[in-house]
């Protein structure tokens, strides 16, 4: 039997990678997203510390130094958090191309692979064919043979 060789192997090859790589590069983009989103969460944490420490500062005796520290501080965080906030959509946008890129590597070798298991298809039932062709060569030579030797019986 022969054996099969896929004229596009270095092209699959090549998609395997691609797709690999592309995978790769959606978790570092996912990875990316998660510590911008944990950054956030620590902004608006203490953002959060500020705003209690501004209850407790109304609550007691007034230091308007300290309350004017800590209604800036909390105008600050206000400040930090939009900007983290605009850092988390890139980061969102970022992981959503990557997504696509990932999908549309798959895709690739996925049809790659289409194509690699047809051609194999097609390669079996030439084999097959080629079998047959062998097999009935057999026959008739065999047939031939007998026919052959009976005539030879015969004519004696």
């Amino acid at each position: 039997m022969a054996r099969f060789r896929f004229p596009m192997q270095s092209i699959l090859d090549v998609k395997y990678k691609l797709e690999t790589q592309a995978k790769q590069s959606f978790a570092a983009a996912q990875a990316a997203l998660l510590a911008e989103e944990e950054k956030l969460e620590n902004l608006r944490e203490r953002k959060a510390g500020y705003e209690e420490k501004a209850r407790s500062l109304l609550s007691g005796s007034l230091n308007v130094m300290d309350i004017e520290e800590n209604k800036t501080a909390i105008i600050v965080m206000d400040g930090y958090i939009a900007e983290q906030t605009r850092e988390v959509e890139l980061a969102r946008r970022k992981v959503e191309r990557r997504r696509e890129d990932m999908a549309e590597a798959m895709r690739e070798r996925k049809t790659y692979e289409t194509l690699r298991e047809n051609a194999f298809q097609e390669f079996l039932a030439e084999e097959n064919r080629a079998e047959g062709k062998t097999v009935d060569e057999l026959v008739s030579y065999t047939y031939g043979q007998k026919k052959q030797a009976e005539n030879k019986k015969t004519e004696t």
